[in-house]
């Protein structure tokens, strides 16, 4: 028997693939429960659950569409590192060190919050501003919210810009904590000695679905953070 969660998860995915892109009309709620074989009631509730978690908006008689803030908020809460650099005037570089498919294990479970075997993609890649090392990203991609990013080699687009620009969101979560780097940042970042490394670590959702998890190390004594909260003219 077909649930509302099935119809939930298919309306997800042509989201996430960008058959239905924002601001694309979704089916009726007639139409949906024809094409899963379900109750009207039964497509309700996927929509009403999806509209609660900001991913479609519903109005009457005017249809559901899927929103347009998911795309737009992408850009403005997570920050493009490019533009990030580029914006600080100087010269933005890009270098992909790795990419490589898994089955997530027990580690990447609780990084990611996807089940054991779920298909995900790693990739490491390294930010540099003015040719000296700025940010250090390692990235796990859920590939059952984002299958697109297994046909993306990700060797001219960091993942960071690739995911703002074509995976929707609706949840993000931060933590923020300085740390002893491991060898590996110590050599990409070409840390002093002592010298710290600033973490962000973040992962989004789409609904209830994981969409990423990244861990971003920056050189401690170089790194600066700004952010801004609230109406700019304020």
């Amino acid at each position: 028997m077909t649930t509302y969660r099935d119809v939930k998860a298919a309306i997800l995915a042509r989201i996430v693939s960008r058959e239905w892109p924002p601001g694309a009309l979704i089916p009726s709620e007639e139409d949906l429960a024809r094409a899963h074989g379900c109750a009207r009631a039964t497509a309700n509730r996927a929509l009403r659950e999806l509209a609660e978690s900001g991913i479609v908006e519903r109005r009457r008689k005017a249809g559901t569409r899927v929103a347009l803030r998911s795309a737009r908020g992408a850009v403005f809460d997570i920050p493009v590192v490019r533009v990030e650099i580029e914006r600080a005037g100087k010269r933005y570089g890009y270098r992909r060190l790795a990419r490589a498919e898994h089955a997530a294990g027990d580690a990447l479970i609780g990084r990611l919050d996807v089940a054991t075997g779920a298909p995900a993609l790693f990739v490491r890649c390294l930010h540099l501003a003015d040719g000296e090392p700025y940010q250090l990203e390692h990235r796990w991609i859920s590939l059952d919210a984002a299958p697109a990013a297994r046909a993306e080699s990700f060797a001219d687009i960091s993942p960071n810009e690739w995911l703002v620009r074509e995976i929707p969101y609706s949840r993000a979560e931060h933590a923020f904590s300085a740390a002893t780097p491991e060898q590996t940042e110590r050599d990409l970042l070409r840390l002093g000695a002592d010298e710290p490394v600033f973490v962000i670590e973040r992962r989004t959702w789409l609904g209830a679905a994981p969409v990423t998890y990244v861990r971003l190390s920056h050189p401690g004594a170089r790194y600066r953070m700004v952010s801004r909260l609230g109406d700019a003219a304020a």
